[in-house]
């Protein structure tokens, strides 16, 4: 119907037509709902997925498929196949759609005592009510490992490596090669390392996990989660529950991640040369117990890292020689650094994981493991490392004088 007949209600009601010409220089928001078809017949084609086309932004949107697009040719660079990526609305968005795409009840996990606590309190709290069973186990031990699978029918192997807080590494190859032989399911939370340092498809592994908040995103400006794999029937079954229950990410938070996967390498690469810089120090403190990062020979995981890092993250955390009041007040007293429950930001962020991210693991599981009152996270940033080690001198002398 031509404009001119329509009533003015109907002129503001209307989409009015898109002026274009040229292809804009960075990818646009796609912030619509739904997609309009040519026709019915082209709907139901999309629908039955006999035509690619847009239906609903719950299922994709131009803006997402982009940004999936990106991230899964960067995990899978290294192959000769292509990677397909499911995003999500966050991290545990990532983690719990995998968990229901790959899980049925009564079937066994397999994971490892040192899990981000959003993680360990999923498992525990939720995937138990559907009869899941949960097994922990040090996949460093293998005679450990082969026991536990000679005994029980596992059907997922879920690891963190690094591992959030503790900076524990898995040996990526050992797990995948193992997992193969017993035909079971392996997931990987890889959001300390990145696609950057750490590319766990080249070994074996079924799917990719991250929280594209982090590192990928790296501004702190929009949350998002990836589910990333090689297998294109593993991938469409995440993606199926993903729409089922609506755990898709939203097209501002996709183009916010977009935009900050060009910068990724830049950031990454200051990341870890002043995480290094900071960890030495902090190891040479005479009111430090422990610290954890693998860039540094004293920590158990340091071969396993030179192993299958590229380098040692940004990631590390720390013990600091008093009580819980001394290592708040330490925190308190830092001028530079920020206290937020976040991280892979390019500034940088501590956390105390006993009164925050481990809160509701049990107080005893937690300590067993090296989560004590005392431990400090630490997502280090950017700035001058001079600066960040003055502030912590300065912090560590106020809290323990």
């Amino acid at each position: 119907m031509k404009t001119d007949l329509l009533k003015f209600k109907s002129i503001c009601c209307q989409e009015w037509p898109h002026v274009t010409a040229n292809e804009p220089h960075i990818l646009p928001i796609y912030n619509t709902s739904a997609f309009v078809f040519d026709n019915i017949q082209q709907g139901i084609k999309i629908f039955e997925g006999k035509e690619e086309g847009f239906s609903y932004s719950r299922y994709d949107n131009p803006t997402l498929a982009t940004t999936a697009q990106k991230l899964a040719a960067l995990e899978s660079i290294d192959l000769e196949e292509n990677a397909h990526c499911v995003l999500c609305g966050s991290g545990m968005g990532a983690i719990s759609t995998l968990f229901y795409s790959v899980l049925q009840q009564g079937d066994t996990i397999l994971t490892q005592a040192d899990l981000y606590g959003g993680t360990t309190e999923l498992i525990q709290n939720n995937l138990s009510r559907f009869g899941i069973k949960c097994i922990v186990v040090d996949f460093n031990d293998s005679e450990q490992v082969q026991k536990i699978l000679q005994e029980e029918t596992i059907k997922l192997i879920y690891i963190e490596t690094p591992s959030n807080p503790l900076l524990n590494c898995v040996d990526i190859q050992a797990v995948a090669s193992i997992a193969k032989k017993h035909n079971i399911v392996t997931a990987i939370d890889n959001t300390f390392a990145s696609c950057y340092l750490q590319r766990p498809l080249n070994d074996g592994i079924d799917y990719v996990i991250y929280s594209t908040t982090k590192f990928l995103n790296g501004m702190g400006n929009a949350l998002g989660g990836a589910i990333i794999s090689l297998d294109y029937d593993k991938y469409k079954a995440a993606w199926n529950v993903m729409k089922l229950n609506g755990t898709y990410c939203s097209p501002t938070d996709a183009w916010y991640l977009y935009n900050g996967l060009k910068t990724f390498p830049l950031r990454m690469d200051a990341h870890c040369k002043n995480a290094l810089e900071l960890a030495e120090y902090l190891e040479g403190h005479s009111m430090v117990k422990r610290v954890n990062y693998p860039g540094i020979a004293s920590h158990s995981a340091h071969e396993i890292a030179k192993k299958q890092m590229s380098a040692f993250g940004a990631m590390l955390s720390f013990e600091i020689k008093g009580n819980l009041d001394q290592a708040l007040s330490f925190m308190n007293n830092l001028q530079l650094a920020s206290l937020a429950p976040t991280l892979g930001n390019v500034d940088t962020i501590l956390l105390h994981p006993a009164t925050s991210s481990h809160l509701k693991v049990p107080k005893e599981l937690r300590e067993k493991v090296g989560i004590t009152d005392g431990l400090i996270r630490v997502s280090v940033g950017i700035e001058s490392v001079d600066d960040l080690i003055k502030d912590f001198d300065q912090a560590i002398s106020k809290a323990l004088a």
